[in-house]
């Protein structure tokens, strides 16, 4: 076997893309919430003040991840599965679990709040990635523990109720067997029960069926379960191929809920159009393709396994957003990578890439994984 031979630096075209993304983020959630942080809070500098902190924050982290030993990460695959889970359970905690439009998927303390959600994917991609180094995924039995773990983190999650981050671990759990090299037969009899599980949670609950019937109609409840849909809609309609002008949205004047968080990109589209809706696409495009490249040239499987999860929370959360602000699929409350607001997310996003930035240092100069020859 040839020796490794390291390219030794950071992947720059992967760094600036993510500060690209987090500075357009920064720039249309001032945009988005301006009418609304000025109404609620007598400041329409409020929300931008608060991501620019969550900015900063995942900056230093991001570049702090960077230099760390990456074997280092391989201490915590088991901490890291327990203390989600256990930061899971304690949204449901009286005092300490915060509660929002009937959902508890926040902690409190004090002035400070977090989403143990937002944790819990990158600590299951941790875990699978020491895990199925470690083990021969074409073994079904080898894959129980994945499957165990994934279903712990989305019974928790979907317990909150917390549909799009389930559906998203869910998606992750797929993804990490098949990168595992599980067989086909196998990975057929697990997916199975995971399509039989989707409409008994739509009918578990009213609200969700409401939103699919919405989703497949949202005219026929204009002012109840369509009209978030609805108006992100109208908003990507009138930005047209130029959009309306920067700081010119008229649906972000309390037409559209959640217009700096989950439907940023509808507010994007309205105001940059069609070309910024594009150059967004491209930016979270060279993000993914160049996590999955230093999957692809990684030293070693843990590496592999390592880069390609991240690259598939960022792949799967972004085209889940996309496809929920532009009625593809029913509407959830999911947020996009580096550019909704949440401070919880930008920092574990940028955490995540930083861990990225420091694999692509220990990639091959030339194409090919060396351990798949």
């Amino acid at each position: 076997m040839k020796k490794f031979d390291a390219a030794g630096k950071i992947d720059k075209v992967l760094l600036v893309s993510v500060l690209t993304l987090v500075g357009i983020g920064l720039l249309f959630v001032y945009s988005a919430s301006m009418y609304t942080a000025e109404i609620y809070y007598g400041n329409k500098y409020f929300f931008l003040f608060k991501q620019l902190t969550g900015a900063a924050v995942g900056l230093v982290v991001m570049f702090a991840v960077s230099r760390v030993n990456t074997d280092f990460l391989k201490k915590f695959w088991i901490a890291g599965v327990i203390v989600s889970a256990v930061l899971l359970g304690c949204v449901f905690i009286p005092g300490l679990g915060i509660e929002n439009y009937g959902a508890k998927r926040w902690i409190g303390f004090g002035s400070f709040s977090f989403q143990p959600s937002e944790i819990a994917k990158f600590a299951f991609v941790l875990f699978c990635a020491v895990y199925m180094s470690k083990k021969d995924m074409a073994k079904f039995s080898n894959s129980l523990a994945v499957v165990g773990v994934g279903v712990l983190f989305c019974g928790l999650i979907i317990a909150e109720p917390n549909m799009s981050i389930t559906m998203c671990v869910a998606m992750l759990m797929v993804i990490m067997l098949f990168l595992g090299g599980m067989k086909w037969k196998n990975f057929l009899f697990l997916l199975a029960p995971i399509v039989l599980a989707v409409p008994v949670l739509i009918f578990a609950e009213p609200y969700r069926l409401q939103r699919l019937l919405a989703f497949l109609d949202p005219w026929a409840s204009p002012k109840d379960e369509g009209y978030q849909l609805i108006q992100s809609l109208y908003a990507l309609g009138s930005g047209g191929f130029f959009g309306v002008g920067l700081f010119n949205s008229r649906q972000k004047y309390r037409f559209l809920p959640f217009a700096e968080s989950d439907f940023i990109f509808s507010v994007i589209g309205e105001e940059t159009g069609l070309l910024g809706c594009m150059l967004v696409f491209a930016l979270f495009a060279v993000v993914v393709v160049r996590g999955v490249r230093i999957a692809a040239n990684s030293r070693d499987k843990f590496r592999c396994y390592l880069a390609g999860g991240i690259s598939a929370v960022i792949a799967v959360q972004t085209l889940l957003n996309f496809a929920v602000v532009t009625g593809s699929i029913p509407p959830t409350g999911l947020p996009l990578p580096f550019i909704s607001y949440g401070g919880t997310s930008l920092v574990v996003f940028m955490s995540a890439v930083g861990v990225l930035l420091n694999l692509s240092k220990d990639v091959l100069k030339t194409e090919g994984a060396l351990w798949i020859t």
